[in-house]
């Protein structure tokens, strides 16, 4: 089977499409398929690194001639089905709700809850949240208990244009008055609120170490995006904020089921900062509370959503 991957990231996209596009890259290797990357990866770099240890080739056009399938992440390119089905492929579609839909041979929307859908002449359905694409690092990756204070991680998007965001979280974080040690995963250099005696924030780059805090992670404060979900399959107890519209679905599903504290939407947190400060308070000082939503959420997103998808192409 020859496959090839198309998806873009940027400062404004984020990486996720890319975290996603790695995660098939792995499993489709895995199976001996002969894989190829087409895109950019600005602002994901540190993703993207792990297809040139797949050895996949990065392509500098792409097209679908002398592929088998075609998996395409993107919300910027309208209907493919016909170009790429001509040059002798399938396309695999990625959908985010409403985002990136385009008919297909294989449509893939791994939401928590997808809503309904239109007819549009699409061969294959493969909905919710058992189709999730999930890194092998993450599968591999085993929480381990740390000492007291908790450990909080901060992370939100892969573009600069979150810093207020983060500055306004870092606030949120320092009024609970309890104690923590939180390392934020940004890019830029947001100004960091003045902390208690007991509480400290270290501020890096996001980068292949992010596992590794997971790893020990008490709390994340994350985007409703692939990273949450990542988070879930980890079952690390998270307080989710809604950043951009395509994540306003997964955000309340999140919620609805259990999965996650809820944040609001980045655009009214400033107005909510009291709110928001409850939220994380709570979160913090109720072990009960993140024991049952890293319960909820392990035994929601199993990370077995890529050998499905390449199984039913």
């Amino acid at each position: 089977m020859r496959l090839l991957l198309r998806a873009d990231s940027s400062a404004s996209i984020g990486a996720g499409h890319i975290s996603r596009m790695v995660a098939y890259a792995e499993r489709a290797v895995a199976r001996g398929w002969e894989v190829a990357f087409a895109g950019s990866t600005a602002n994901a770099e540190w993703l993207a690194a792990r297809f040139d240890e797949l050895a996949v080739p990065r392509l500098g056009t792409w097209d679908a001639s002398g592929f088998d399938a075609v998996v395409v992440d993107h919300y910027g390119l309208g209907d493919l089905r016909e170009e790429v089905n001509a040059a002798g492929a399938k396309l695999v579609s990625i959908e985010d709700g409403v985002f990136g839909r385009r008919p297909a041979d294989v449509v893939v929307d791994s939401g928590f809850a997808p809503g309904p859908r239109p007819d549009d002449g699409s061969d294959v359905l493969l909905r919710g949240i058992a189709y999730a694409p999930l890194r092998d690092v993450v599968l591999r990756t085993h929480r381990v208990s740390a000492a007291p204070p908790l450990h909080v991680t901060v992370v939100l998007g892969g573009g600069t244009e979150w810093t207020k965001t983060v500055e306004l979280l870092l606030r949120a974080l320092r009024d609970t008055e309890l104690p923590f040690v939180a390392d934020v995963l940004v890019r830029g250099e947001p100004v960091l609120p003045t902390l208690r005696p007991d509480q400290s924030i270290r501020v890096a780059a996001p980068s292949p170490a992010l596992l590794e805090l997971f790893a020990a992670t008490d709390v994340a404060i994350s985007a409703a995006g692939v990273t949450f979900v990542e988070l879930c399959c980890l079952g690390v107890p998270t307080a989710a904020v809604q950043l951009v519209a395509n994540q306003e679905q997964g955000y309340r599903a999140a919620l609805e089921l259990g999965l996650a504290a809820g944040l609001g939407h980045a655009d009214t947190l400033a107005s909510r900062l009291p709110e928001a400060t409850m939220v994380l308070r709570e979160l913090l000082s109720d072990a009960e509370l993140r024991r049952s939503l890293s319960a909820t959420a392990s035994a929601t997103v199993d990370g077995r959503g890529v050998d499905r998808v390449l199984d039913s192409l």
